[in-house]
């Protein structure tokens, strides 16, 4: 009962912090409510698990502060419908929210025991429109049709143009790009025939993207 409180209380605290940033779309803000955030953090940061810091979790990972996951949630203007790919599963919040929102998710992750992990997660709250697979997502997923949606949580060194060829016309990429050794920025780019329209949103604390890994750890 305690817990059901505190997971009420937590979620209520970041809908003020939400609104007051202009974030207030109903059909997100009831799944990130259905998707209770402390079920994905690590024990002893379940006080933690609706803050706006970031979460270290397992394989050296974190996952981002709540607030910072449903804003980049917002700006990927998710639809019924929609088939998405996530590029970085890690501990599969994101995910479950966006398997919510999404007809079909495709969630790529380097790490074995990050995607064990999120399957557990997602089984538990019968979530059954995820895919998970542990692979490296340098590229994307080629070869598996398009996309209307693809959100990465890990830096690119520059544009990562290959995109344009897993979206549909009028999908959007949301993806962060190194602007100098320690920075990164989140942009936001539509697909409009064979071009895309970028938008530079804000600076976000991923880390670069590292290429040709896919671990057992």
């Amino acid at each position: 009962m305690r817990s059901a409180l505190l997971e009420r209380e937590g979620f209520a605290a970041l809908v003020l912090r939400l609104r007051a940033e202009g974030v207030t779309n109903l059909d997100l803000l009831t799944a990130v409510e259905q998707t209770p955030r402390s079920t994905f953090v690590p024990p002893e940061y379940a006080a933690s698990a609706y803050s706006s810091r970031s979460i270290p979790i397992e394989c050296g990972q974190f996952m981002e502060g709540a607030d910072l996951a449903v804003k980049l949630l917002g700006q990927l203007q998710v639809k019924p419908g929609h088939r998405v790919l996530e590029v970085g599963t890690g501990s599969g919040f994101i995910t479950a929210v966006l398997a919510r929102l999404a007809e079909r998710v495709i969630s790529l992750e380097r790490y074995k025991t990050l995607i064990a992990g999120a399957q557990r997660r997602l089984e538990t709250l019968a979530l059954r429109n995820v895919i998970l697979r542990q692979a490296d997502g340098t590229n994307g997923l080629p070869g598996e049709g398009t996309f209307d949606r693809i959100f990465a949580t890990a830096a690119y060194p520059s544009m990562p143009r290959f995109y344009a060829e897993q979206l549909v016309s009028g999908g959007m990429l949301l993806v962060p790009l190194m602007i100098d050794e320690t920075r990164c920025i989140m942009v936001r780019l539509t697909k409009t025939g064979s071009r895309f329209e970028r938008e530079d949103l804000f600076e976000v604390p991923f880390l670069p993207l590292q290429p040709k890994i896919a671990q057992q750890l």
